[in-house]
């Protein structure tokens, strides 16, 4: 009210080179600023009464008049937001002292998928790293210090893996020699031993495996999640909660993490 009221003072003396726009949700606002500019003269426009009013009358519901109320901001906006910047910052082996941190590690080869899960998982809320492994170069010291149930190893037909590596290589190969490389790569012999080798230090990192290949990318960080709580479950622990969020019910059945 002080404010309104202030605004109003200023005006007077010069009605005739001003104009005031309000967009004031309380009424009796509105009308006190409405009725000041009349007296004095002064042109005006309320942009967000008749508006109100408008949709009122459409949808046959008042408005709640509650002013400066935040738009969009739902009860887990900051935890996502916080996840995202937690992904970027992790991602493809970057910042490994941070994996500490992480509530999901997904581990995988070049190309298995590991960024856009990643990525969507942070959208959901859920701080996640994901680490490369590469055969003939021993695995971060650092997943030591990660409980097992939050790893994650990502696997791909090889046939699949093939095609997207040699999509990569195509893409970004002019001028910079991938097209090519002699590492065998997008090899689909060497791409099966690759794959095969790979799946066997996820499971001795203790990751549980899982294969993308033609799975949506919504029903894959859907199952990580449930598989990960369930993980989380039989290990005593717990995944973070993410408010707003509808939890998947660990099956009772289920196998302890291997």
């Amino acid at each position: 009210m002080e404010g309104v009221l202030s605004a109003v003072e200023s005006l007077k003396g010069r009605p005739h080179d001003r104009i005031v726009l309000t967009t004031l949700v309380n009424p009796d606002l509105r009308d006190l600023v409405n009725r000041a500019c009349d007296e004095m003269g002064v042109r005006h426009s309320d942009l967000l009464g008749p508006t109100l009013r408008s949709i009122e009358e459409i949808t046959g519901t008042e408005a709640d008049l509650v002013p400066m109320r935040p738009v969009g901001v739902e009860a887990d906006y900051f935890t996502r937001i916080g996840a995202m910047h937690y992904v970027i910052q992790h991602d493809d082996g970057q910042h490994l002292e941070g994996l500490r941190s992480a509530d999901i590690v997904l581990l995988g080869a070049s190309r298995s998928g590991k960024t856009p899960l990643s990525m969507y998982l942070g959208y959901l809320g859920y701080r996640t790293a994901n680490v490369p492994l590469v055969l003939g170069i021993d695995p971060p010291a650092q997943l030591a210090a990660v409980d097992r149930w939050r790893l994650v190893g990502l696997t791909m037909d090889p046939e699949r893996l093939v095609e997207i590596r040699k999509e990569r290589v195509g893409r970004l190969g002019q001028g910079t020699g991938l097209r090519n490389r002699k590492d065998g790569y997008a090899d689909l012999a060497r791409v099966y031993d690759e794959v095969d080798q790979i799946v066997a230090l996820q499971r001795r990192l203790g990751a549980v495996v899982m294969n993308t290949t033609s799975v949506a990318l919504e029903e894959s960080a859907a199952k990580i999640i449930e598989t990960v709580e369930r993980r989380a479950l039989q290990a005593g622990a717990h995944l973070r909660e993410i408010a707003g969020e509808p939890r998947a019910t660990p099956r009772a059945s289920a196998k302890p993490p291997t």
